[in-house]
């Protein structure tokens, strides 16, 4: 497998998209962020001492999305077409995130909507950390992607060996 962020000498390199199509690409990743059960309660309850948790951290998410460029060394700036991020409760402790992000570039926005759904969960527990530091973030993974030349990907739960 050819190593396309390395020169020929080993040193770091942003990849030459400037000869690829552009092509319509979408993204979609998630988050898992465990807590309290009585943390989730709080939440839905609008009872947070920072406010609104979901409003926040779907600001965030989408944020995020559009400033990956500056945080991962190596990702282009993407001209993004549209950042959804869902937060779902999952009672009794824990909220699902799932971010879907489109654009039509030569590139894949699969970082963006990683970024997307690893800032929202973050910010998550940012707004909840002053009632529970036990929180966990987990589970963030590239659930669906589209687009480009390596076509379609699907997760799907891998066994261990």
């Amino acid at each position: 497998m050819e190593l396309t962020h390395l020169d020929e000498t080993g040193a770091a390199r942003m990849v030459d998209v400037g000869d690829k199509q552009m092509t319509r690409r979408t993204a979609q990743a998630q988050a898992i962020v465990t807590m309290q059960p009585e943390t989730l309660q709080k939440m839905l309850d609008g009872d947070m001492p920072k406010g609104d948790v979901f409003s926040c951290a779907r600001i965030a998410g989408i944020m995020a999305a559009k400033h990956t460029s500056e945080l991962i060394p190596m990702c282009h700036p993407l001209p993004i077409d549209s950042v959804e991020v869902a937060l779902t409760p999952l009672p009794p402790d824990r909220v699902r995130i799932i971010s879907t992000l489109r654009c039509t570039y030569k590139t894949g926005i699969e970082m963006e909507a990683l970024t997307a759904a690893s800032v929202a969960a973050l910010t998550v527990y940012d707004m909840c950390k002053a009632i529970d530091r036990g929180m966990r973030v987990d589970k963030v993974m590239l659930l669906h992607k589209e687009g480009g030349k390596s076509g379609e990907y699907h997760y799907t739960e891998q066994k261990k060996k």
